[in-house]
């Protein structure tokens, strides 16, 4: 019998841009002016050249997202 692993919780994990992009419908412009305006999860610093995003805090904000109805 084969048990279905991703069941259980997610593990955090820190996504980049293009999956984000895809996560929420979103492109890169608009999810930066959106972080700007404190509107959208703050993105995190990985290296002097790169950046991604929390995985809860990016589902937390499409949950909400849902929830407000597109308001």
């Amino acid at each position: 019998m084969q048990t279905n692993q991703n069941a259980g919780p997610q593990t955090e994990r820190l996504l980049r841009l293009p999956e984000v992009e895809s996560i929420v419908g979103l492109k890169k412009t608009s999810i930066y002016e959106r972080e700007k305006n404190g509107t959208f999860p703050s993105r995190v610093r990985l290296s002097c050249r790169t950046v991604g995003w929390s995985s809860s805090a990016i589902n937390a904000w499409v949950n909400e997202r849902i929830n407000a109805g597109g308001k």
